[in-house]
């Protein structure tokens, strides 16, 4: 008989939320660097901006075509592999003697990253339902550092050594964390036998066969468009009357992310402690709340704060506990539960962007907030009538 899985220990859970943020760090890298790279190789603002709209393709094809291989491959192979390419590809971007040559290294990033996504459910698999919350939470907090960390990092270092030294200096990293990776993550062979082409289409029988899967992606998705929706629009409104912010201004308010990375450790405890609908009703019910004081940011910045921090708290915490809840389904399809969840995740984040700016366009900044709080109503809805797992087989993968 299989012995009973243990929780991975701190150290363990620590590396692997340092990888998820140094890997995720990587896609946001260009951002701040895109006004350098028009000015040295001498493009538009169009063919610059092709490293972050392809390297967000790269990001989607791996979430379909590669995460679901983490449910017949050796997951620290997997893992280690994408890292492997993602530090190649870094070298690449590193040394292009062309916009088209970083442009085509920005694709390979995009797919390298996806590495997270395969690193987070792998730690989730390794912890037992009374710590997976936790583990969870952990992960992903060091997720949402590297995000918050990476646009801030790279435009410090261009600014004292070019641009190319961010490419450099985060493919150091990415070896680094691949090498202590392929020595600290448990070995774990194939699972289940299944060829390439059945694996794609097993990705919608799973949809299918889960309930709790597709209310967690509706949540997911309906979550993310409400962040997505802000986002897009903050800056508009920020730069008209009666504020009239600057770039530099406005940036600064991306700072209140961090309060999503301090609630993604909090939402993964909760989520252990109440394995119910609470966790969900909570961070859904912040997320409507967010609006009420949004719509109140174009008079006071300090509501505007507010509200910021209160919706990514919201949205991030819902992350979290979404995420917990998928991985305690059926043991061996993680890497697929995660492409359905992820997908529909960034479609939503999708529409989100697209509904803001019609939104904006029709009826300004009130119209962004009332979309904003239907889709908040919306989403605590989901979360009043969520579908709870029931206890699955473990999936064994022993912690060192």
């Amino acid at each position: 008989m299989p012995s009973e899985r243990t929780a991975p220990t701190r150290s363990l859970v620590l590396v692997m939320a340092i990888a998820t943020g140094v890997t995720v760090a990587s896609l946001y890298y260009v951002q701040p660097l895109l006004p350098i790279v028009e000015a040295e190789f001498h493009v538009g603002s169009t063919a610059a901006g092709l490293t972050v709209s392809l390297s967000q393709l790269g990001f989607a094809v791996g979430l379909a075509a590669v995460v679901p291989l983490a449910d017949v491959l050796a997951r620290r192979k997997l893992a280690v592999g994408l890292l492997a390419l993602l530090a190649a590809a870094m070298v690449v971007a590193a040394s292009s003697p062309s916009v088209a040559v970083l442009i085509g290294a920005s694709v390979l990033i995009g797919l390298g990253v996806t590495a997270a996504q395969v690193i987070v459910p792998f730690a989730a698999s390794m912890a037992d339902d009374a710590s997976r919350g936790r583990v969870v939470g952990t992960v992903m907090t060091g997720m949402l550092v590297g995000t918050l960390l990476a646009r801030t990092v790279a435009g410090l270092l261009a600014d004292a050594a070019g641009w190319r030294i961010v490419y450099w200096g985060g493919a150091v990293l990415v070896t680094l964390v691949a090498c202590v990776l392929a020595r600290r993550l448990p070995a774990d062979g194939p699972r289940e036998r299944l060829s390439y082409p059945a694996l794609l289409v097993s990705i919608y029988r799973v949809f299918r066969a889960e309930p709790v899967l597709r209310n967690r992606m509706a949540m997911g998705a309906v979550g993310f468009a409400t962040f997505s929706l802000f986002w897009a629009t903050m800056a508009f409104m920020l730069a008209d009357a009666p504020h009239h912010f600057d770039a530099s201004t406005i940036g600064l308010f991306g700072l209140a992310g961090a309060a999503g990375a301090l609630a993604a450790n909090f939402a993964g405890r909760f989520s252990d402690r109440d394995l119910g609908r609470r966790p969900g009703v909570a961070f859904a019910g912040c997320v409507l709340l967010s609006f009420g004081l949004l719509v109140l940011g174009r008079q006071s910045v300090v509501l505007l704060v507010l509200g910021i921090v209160v919706l990514d708290v919201g949205v991030q915490g819902l992350q979290v506990t979404n995420q917990a809840t998928i991985y305690r389904l059926a043991a061996g399809r993680n890497g697929r539960i995660t492409a359905n969840y992820m997908i529909a995740y960034f479609v939503g984040g999708a529409a989100g962007s697209g509904l803001g700016n019609a939104a904006y366009v029709v009826a300004g900044w009130t119209g962004v907030c009332a979309a904003g709080a239907f889709l908040g109503a919306v989403l605590l809805g989901l979360a009043a009538r969520a579908r709870l797992p029931r206890p699955a087989p473990a999936d064994r993968v022993p912690a060192r």
